[in-house]
């Protein structure tokens, strides 16, 4: 069962005009599943705003349907729907590695990227899958040629594998600002989601903005700057504090 989405998300396919084709898992968000997979949803309330309902995601029922069968089957049958996940990241590796043709010529074969939080905030890094007999503390260690890489809302996820990368997401809400600050003490990158491109800053929270919409290739982006974004579907209309502006 191939679990991930490819090709379907705007940021990620400008990502292929960089060499990198991303496999994204989406799971159902917050509690939506009936299992909380987003540990500060409520605290940073980004909630309504979820990525969940942009996109396709917001038209289609079949998808939401999908995303909490995916996210049950994680909680109820994790270790038959981790072999899934290896067979998705397999497929990706196997696809990323066809010969393309650009402007008539080959070119290189893609870099791979997988996603693992789409639209949740599971600390991955803590998941084990076994794999023909062998069981890897986690995914990155089973795919050490693999790039993977998330956005976060919890400032505290340390000591990860040299092949995740992590984003921490910004919420303005009141509550929230320790885990801000958190991440501004580590130094980690930091995504923020304006209103309006127009409301973009050269500088936010002391820290120097820097364009997050032209592809979501984060890794190789330095830290201690601030990825901007602008709000999309829900988000659009956020009044809580998680969208800027």
């Amino acid at each position: 069962m191939q679990l991930f989405s490819i090709s379907t998300n705007a940021k990620t396919v400008k990502g292929e005009r960089l060499g990198y084709l991303t496999g994204v898992l989406y799971l159902a968000p917050a509690k939506l599943s009936g299992y909380q997979v987003c540990a500060m949803a409520a605290t940073a309330q980004c909630e309504k705003a979820c990525l969940n309902l942009a996109g396709l995601g917001g038209v289609y029922t079949s998808i939401q349907k999908s995303r909490i069968a995916k996210t049950r089957r994680f909680f109820e049958d994790r270790d038959n729907f981790m072999l899934d996940v290896v067979k998705s990241i397999r497929g990706l590796i196997k696809l990323a590695r066809k010969p393309r043709r650009v402007k008539g010529r080959f070119a290189k074969r893609y870099q791979v990227l997988v996603r693992l939080n789409g639209t949740s905030d599971i600390r991955w890094e803590l998941v084990p899958v076994t794999i023909d007999g062998v069981t890897y503390a986690n995914l990155m260690l089973a795919f050490p040629d693999v790039q993977f890489y998330d956005y976060t809302k919890l400032a505290n996820r340390r000591n990860l594998p040299d092949n995740y990368d992590l984003t921490f997401s910004y919420s303005g809400v009141k509550a929230y600002a320790p885990q801000v600050a958190k991440a501004q003490k580590a130094l980690m990158r930091i995504a923020v989601v304006f209103r309006h491109v127009e409301d973009i800053p050269k500088r936010f929270i002391g820290l120097r903005c820097i364009g997050g919409d032209n592809s979501d290739v984060r890794h190789i982006e330095r830290q201690n700057v601030v990825v901007a974004l602008y709000a999309k579907g829900p988000a659009k209309h956020d009044a809580t504090g998680f969208v800027v502006g």
